[in-house]
């Protein structure tokens, strides 16, 4: 179903996407997911890239999300821009909640109380050059709330 299923849905990626919401229950589950992802999606505007993407795996079995999120993870390397752009968003968010996490556990280690506006405003963040320098910080200060004073440093 692949490489047939790409060059078929490429014109129309709703189709793929009708496709896997009516047989991702099925056995061709992982087919129908595989060839989205692996070039079915490539030339979609990005907001019909940000709904499809979301769509596309909420559709499918449990098995077959499994399997794709496997292939993402192994470095299995798709061949549409769209599911490589997927993947990446999927690991820079990683990223960003690992370092918000680490910020709130070097603070709770310190034996530091964490406020709840401390805590929201940290899991809040997107930004990675924050987080980095709010982990440096969370290793000097007295108090959790000083995390989120403007300084220099």
């Amino acid at each position: 179903m692949s490489e047939a299923s790409v060059r078929r849905w490429r014109p129309s990626p709703e189709v793929a996407v009708l496709s896997a919401m009516a047989h991702g229950k099925s056995e061709a589950a992982e087919a129908i997911g595989t060839a989205f992802f692996s070039g079915a999606a490539e030339g979609l505007d990005e907001e019909r890239r940000a709904v499809y993407g979301d769509l596309m795996p909420s559709s499918l079995n449990a098995a077959a999300r499994r399997r794709l999120e496997a292939m993402m993870k192994s470095g299995y390397e798709f061949q549409s821009e769209f599911a490589r752009g997927y993947v990446a968003k999927g690991r820079q968010e990683g990223i960003v909640e690992a370092k918000a996490q680490a910020v709130l556990a070097f603070l709770e280690a310190r034996g530091l109380e964490v406020s709840v506006e401390v805590r929201e405003r940290v899991l809040a963040s997107t930004d990675l050059d924050e987080l980095d320098r709010w982990i440096r910080r969370a290793a000097v200060i007295s108090d959790a709330t000083e995390l989120l004073a403007t300084t220099d440093s």
